[in-house]
């Protein structure tokens, strides 16, 4: 039951009360609200307050659970158990902004932004025969939870199918396929969903990046990449293989008739009750089509700037760097290099109510709540320079381009950056000296680049010594010397060993080495001026910016990773 005095206290007196809003503030709202007329229907003072920015939708939402004495909760994909939002039919769900977050007993726990609609409420007790008990969230944290547990139509509940199977359950060698006539009838056959599954179920339980699907004369050979590395899993009978790349293609969406052109598609699966996207890429070879499924497990991915792996130093500067009104960051590696996970652990950095944040992405790797995120598609004209131009009339305070691609990408990133905005976007240059060559043979004129740019990372990722294993051993003087040059004095270095933890390997995750290039005024003259690459190399070298190589060798004395994957990922 709600209180009287409770029940007595309007949205505005609540926000008064906890000292969000002042008095005079509060008047003014009611003024404006007076002011409307009696025509039609009036906006109500918590909606001008949150139009005008004086209060956020969060702690507007927090005041009204308070005065209809309903729980104000912060809901997130992680406390939802996404077999309850089955519960009710996605339409519904999805046009009533509502959210059923878990079963206990007879009641049904429901995230609400109305928590005042009682219509709504006792409509959702018909259609589930529970009792509910409401929770008040903001439209965004919910809508954000719903698109985790329900990104497209076509999800794939691998727990559903894959019945606890073991290796030996998957016994396939006996089924002959080769003479098919009827490929989407044999793709769903149960061997062939059961192979499929527990391939992604056990590439996402070892954390791998990749799976890779590829024929061979008498053979398929199945490998994971598991921290960069490629290791092979299982060797299905070559007669198997085309039931498993039409598996595979009537998951994504894909033309399973088509086996002369590549093809790309996506996969949406929910795993041990978490939502995974697969992106699937096909494409003709010798032997067959193969195959190679990219995994993007969100709870992989740091989205905070402390977990990448920066030296203090070099964090606190790029921090510094983020918070320019104006101009562009570029983050510059291979592919593969992490460049995706830096920028968007620099807009979770960013992220404030009041700043309106805009992506271009292809494809969207990770959900980040409150930020605005486009999906470009080159298919239908949708590239990366056509979707920019568009978001520029999104009023956007932050814009960040996932990849510049071609001149006139990089032109109107440069426009963006030169007319208010703060643009962030990835190139795939070696280090942070050559992006800025990249971008004048690119065709952006050197005064261009001078007057928007505001810094260049530069990265790659090295695996990580396994922990439980990793030992200490005495480096050649040689070794020892170049360590010490970099990163000074070295008591102990470590080298990989391997155990069953890592798979023998001697190694367990990944982390980023990096530098990271602000140019003063005295190199953006330089660059006007038409320096060359090794010019600006030469100027770094002067400022004491570190090289990728010098920021991982600081890494090898810390014990982090070993002197070898160094010098297997940087350049002297």
């Amino acid at each position: 039951m709600i209180s009287a005095s409770v029940k007595r206290k309007t949205i505005g007196q609540l926000l008064l009360a906890k000292g969000l809003v002042t008095q005079q503030v509060l008047d003014a709202a009611l003024a404006h609200q007076k002011a409307e007329g009696t025509g039609g229907r009036r906006k109500l003072v918590g909606e001008i307050l949150l139009e005008q920015g004086l209060v956020s939708e969060e702690q507007l939402l927090e005041a009204l659970a308070e005065a209809y004495g309903v729980p104000y909760a912060k809901v997130s994909p992680k406390i939802c158990d996404p077999k309850c939002i089955e519960l009710l039919p996605r339409e519904f769900v999805e046009k009533h902004t509502v959210l059923p977050m878990f079963l206990v007993k007879n009641t049904l726990t429901v995230a609400l932004a109305e928590p005042s609609n009682l219509f709504l409420i006792e409509e959702i007790q018909q259609l589930t025969g529970y009792q509910v008990q409401v929770v008040a969230s903001t439209p965004r944290d919910i809508a954000s939870t719903m698109q985790a547990h329900l990104p497209a139509a076509n999800v794939f509940v691998i727990d559903d199918i894959i019945d606890e199977v073991r290796p030996e359950d998957l016994t396939v060698v006996e089924s002959q396929v080769e003479d098919i006539s009827n490929l989407q009838e044999v793709a769903g056959h149960s061997p062939v969903i059961k192979l499929v599954n527990y391939l992604i179920y056990n590439a996402v339980r070892e954390g791998a990046s990749d799976i890779h699907i590829e024929p061979d004369e008498k053979k398929t050979r199945v490998r994971f990449r598991v921290d960069g590395k490629l290791y092979e899993k299982l060797c299905p009978p070559h007669q198997m293989h085309p039931a498993v790349i039409s598996r595979l293609k009537i998951m994504a969406a894909l033309d399973i008739s088509e086996r002369r052109l590549p093809q790309d598609g996506g996969i949406h699966v929910l795993l041990e009750g978490r939502p995974i996207d697969l992106r699937v890429s096909t494409m003709p070879e010798k032997w067959g089509e193969k195959a190679v499924v990219r995994i993007i497990d969100n709870r992989n991915i740091p989205v905070n700037l402390e977990k990448l792996g920066f030296a203090y130093d070099m964090m606190t500067t790029f921090k510094k760097t983020l918070e320019q009104p104006n101009g562009i960051i570029l983050v510059t590696g291979p592919t593969g290099s992490g460049k995706s996970t830096t920028l968007y652990a620099a807009l979770s950095e960013l992220h404030k109510p009041d700043i309106n944040i805009c992506t271009v992405e292809d494809p969207v790797e990770y959900n980040l709540t409150g930020v605005n995120q486009f999906q470009a598609n080159e298919k239908i004209g949708f590239s990366f320079s056509a979707a920019l131009r568009s978001l520029l009339r999104q009023d956007p305070d932050v814009i960040m381009v996932g990849e510049i691609r071609d001149a006139d990408t990089a032109r109107i990133a440069i426009q963006a950056a030169l007319t208010g905005h703060l643009v962030l976007t990835t190139l795939h240059t070696n280090d942070a000296p050559s992006s800025i060559i990249r971008l004048i043979n690119m065709g952006v004129e050197p005064y261009l680049i001078a007057a928007s740019l505001r810094g260049v990372v530069a990265q790659r990722l090295v695996r990580k010594l396994c922990s439980a294993c990793r030992e200490a051993y005495e480096p050649p003087l040689n070794i020892r010397h170049v360590v010490e040059k970099a990163a000074g004095p070295v008591d102990t270095l470590y080298r990989p060993k391997g155990c069953k933890k890592c798979r023998s390997t001697g190694f367990a995750g990944r982390i980023g080495i990096y530098e990271f290039l602000a140019p003063d005024a005295e190199m953006l003259d330089a660059v006007v001026a038409g320096a060359t690459i090794q010019k600006l190399r030469d100027m770094c070298k002067a400022r004491n910016i570190g090289t990728l190589r010098a920021d991982g060798l600081i890494k090898v004395k810390a014990g982090i990773t070993s002197y070898e994957e160094i010098l297997r990922a940087t350049a002297l």
